[in-house]
């Protein structure tokens, strides 16, 4: 990570603060406090980061997202850490509109399980169990990735 990935990330996150109503510029606002505070986190993460001295650990990430109400997918590919192509939404697949019927194939359980992160070592069970909410008709049909989404 550059310094000038930190500083870009940094001035987001301070953004993200400041349109949530948190003052973080004057000395005395309580702003860093309010917000330590609210997301469980040691305020000094909060000073480096503003402070563009370092990047918050995963855990003070994952915290300081939910009290921004942003997904920790953004922060992350904001932060550098991660790319938006090592962090695959699978909804993008599943929301995505269905190919035309002549190239069409609905994805089997197993891809499905590939889609949602199912470990290998685990996708004999998740077809199974699966499978035991499948029309009896579908068992040994591809599933239709549209329907399985979760809510």
């Amino acid at each position: 990570m550059t310094s000038q990935d930190l500083d870009a990330f940094a001035a987001w996150v301070e953004d993200l603060m400041r349109d949530r109503g948190y003052d973080i510029d004057s000395p005395r606002g309580g702003g860093k406090s309010r917000i330590a505070d609210e997301a469980g986190v040691h305020r000094a993460a909060v000073t480096r980061l503003l402070q563009r001295q370092s990047m918050p650990d995963l855990e003070t990430t994952r915290r300081l997202a939910r009290v921004l109400g942003v997904p920790v997918r953004e922060m992350l590919i904001r932060s550098g850490r991660l790319t938006a192509e090592e962090l695959a939404d699978p909804h993008d697949y599943l929301a995505a509109p269905a190919p035309s019927a002549e190239f069409a194939r609905r994805p089997t359980l197993e891809e499905v399980a590939d889609l949602l992160g199912v470990p290998a070592d685990r996708r004999e069970m998740f077809v199974r169990v699966v499978e035991q909410f499948l029309p009896n008709d579908a068992h040994d049909q591809p599933v239709d990735a549209a329907t399985t989404t979760a809510d």
